[in-house]
């Protein structure tokens, strides 16, 4: 039995992630601003009321987590407003550089102490980070911060590979969720496929990017 800790964990693809993983047996720590009657119903551990992108929450709910050791840690909270070139707002740009590609390195930096060696790190990013991928462009403030997030990943795989930490960056497929207006594949079936990703990435993987069906991903 794992123990992890997911973010973003009260409704979408962390509560799927949530609901999976200790539906198998895994210990399971939700951390939300907000918990939710779905989230509450499962059988995991809720550490409601943490802001990923406050410094102060990330610390307490790190002490709250004394002796606790996780066995992934799961980014997933995250994310979108849509804005092209006319239309983009500067503060909707900054506030998902914040949630998307700041929250998540502080989110790990938090947590370092609670991770050892064997312990995996995932980020839930998406292609539309990719710059190869990118082909239709639009949605500035979420593509740049999933890209960017993109190299903090790769960069925390390098910093962290010699304490024996893998870190990993998954695209979850477009899926039906509130932020793609419930266009695309089932949460479940998203979630299935980066619970098989986690399973089988290790070290020798550390620092790439995949998509939720197996493929790696170009950046």
């Amino acid at each position: 039995m794992a123990r992890i800790l997911i973010t973003g964990a009260n409704r979408g693809i962390g509560l799927e992630l949530c609901r999976q993983f200790s539906s198998r047996g895994d210990e399971v720590i939700g951390v939300c601003r907000s918990s939710s009657p779905e989230l509450d119903g499962l059988a995991v551990r809720v550490l409601p009321g943490v802001d990923v992108c406050d410094e102060d929450a990330l610390q307490t709910m790190s002490s709250d987590l004394a002796g606790d050791d996780l066995d992934l840690l799961i980014n997933n909270a995250g994310i979108l407003v849509r804005g092209g070139l006319e239309d983009f707002a500067v503060e909707d740009l900054r506030r998902q550089f914040e949630v998307n590609t700041l929250a998540p390195l502080m989110v790990t930096r938090a947590l370092l102490p609670r991770m050892k060696k064997g312990s995996k790190i995932a980020i839930i990013t998406s292609l539309m980070g990719s710059m190869s991928d990118n082909t239709s462009g639009g949605y500035y403030g979420y593509r740049m911060s999933k890209a960017a997030v993109n190299m903090a990943g790769v960069s925390l795989a390098q910093d962290l590979q010699g304490k024996g930490v893998s870190v990993f960056l998954l695209h979850p497929g477009m899926v039906a969720t509130e932020m793609t207006n419930r266009q695309g594949i089932s949460e479940a079936e998203s979630v299935r496929g980066l619970l098989a990703r986690l399973d089988e990435l290790g070290p020798k993987q550390t620092g790439s990017f995949w998509h939720q069906d197996g493929r790696e991903l170009r950046w």
